[in-house]
């Protein structure tokens, strides 16, 4: 699996932001780390607080997402994610949401609801 370099990753969290905004969210936060992990972008959508992954490939396509967001990592970003509410405690009542994005050079391809805190 290739990592993403840095530029690449920045660029690429950058354009996620742009699309959750042009849909209407509101961003809340970027790169939010913890001791468990971090989350790319934290987004309001209406009522519901949404914690999204970003993940800029162009070598690689959609199908190896389940390798790149297996269960391990989903568990960090829902560990992160309990650590953002704990931490920001007007959102800890709000309907939350896993999202994932996907930037490639065929363009975005946001997967609202791509896993579940049940990993």
């Amino acid at each position: 699996m290739q990592a993403k370099t840095p530029n690449k990753g920045l660029a690429g969290e950058e354009a996620a932001a742009n699309h959750l905004e042009k849909k209407g969210m509101r961003i809340i936060e970027r790169n939010f780390r913890s001791r468990t992990g971090e989350v790319d972008i934290v987004a309001l959508d209406g009522e519901t607080v949404v914690f999204a992954e970003v993940k800029a490939w162009s070598s690689y396509g959609m199908e190896n997402l389940e390798q790149a967001i297996d269960a391990k990592k989903q568990r960090k970003i829902i560990e992160t994610a309990k650590y953002f509410l704990a931490a920001h405690r007007k959102y800890r009542y709000m309907a939350i949401r896993f999202d994932v994005i996907f930037i490639s050079q065929d363009g975005i391809n946001h997967l609202a609801s791509a896993f579940t805190e049940s990993v």
